[in-house]
């Protein structure tokens, strides 16, 4: 039913049912793993009204213990996640549904997968700092950016009669700074990562 899979390594898909709606993957080495991609295998899709809670668990240090965290979740309409857990090696962890579970050994973490009622889901709240960033934030970002620095340049304009000549300050017509702008915008609508050339 699902999958997860860390770069450099191979596709899991043996996850092991714990329970009739709780499903856990074994991540060896994790101390090693950055992010981690959960979805689901395209046989089996939830039931109408259900999705699945996906949770990151890793050995606490000081009890050994598991410190589980919800990462987010995925659904027949968004069926996979990219979440970055590299972060969320420390840290408290809250409410799961996977109980007393303890992974084999210290250095293996676990990703569990809880089959849950999507009004359940949309109100639970994952841990800061599991979200990938994603194209839409990043030009939603720069976006941002382009509309602050435009309207601070404007926010100083004046007309050339109000100017007063100032020998030691550079003046830049606004209709440059408007014709940079409306190019960088095209150039992000046609390729979001035209500036990494």
């Amino acid at each position: 039913m699902f999958g997860c899979l860390v770069a450099g390594r191979l596709v899991q898909t043996d996850a092991v049912q714990v329970s009739s709606d709780k499903f856990v993957f074994n991540l060896p080495d994790y101390e090693t793993v950055n992010h981690v991609v959960v979805f689901m295998l395209g046989t089996v899709p939830f039931p109408a009204g259900m999705g699945g809670a996906v949770y990151f668990s890793f050995p606490d240090p000081a009890s050994g213990g598991p410190v589980w965290q919800l990462l987010g979740f995925i659904t027949n309409d968004k069926p996979s996640a990219i979440f970055r857990i590299s972060g969320l090696k420390v840290g408290e962890g809250g409410a799961h549904p996977f109980g007393s579970m303890t992974s084999s050994s210290s250095s293996v973490a676990q990703v569990g997968v809880s089959v849950e009622p999507l009004q359940q889901l949309v109100q639970q709240t994952p841990v800061s700092g599991a979200a990938v960033s994603t194209v839409d934030s990043f030009l939603q970002f720069t976006q941002k950016m382009l509309d602050s620095l435009f309207n601070f340049a404007a926010s100083f304009a004046v007309s050339q009669r109000q100017m007063t000549p100032n020998p030691s300050e550079t003046f830049i017509p606004s209709s440059c700074i408007l014709k940079w702008y409306e190019n960088f915008q095209r150039r992000m609508s046609q390729n979001p990562n035209f500036w990494k050339n």
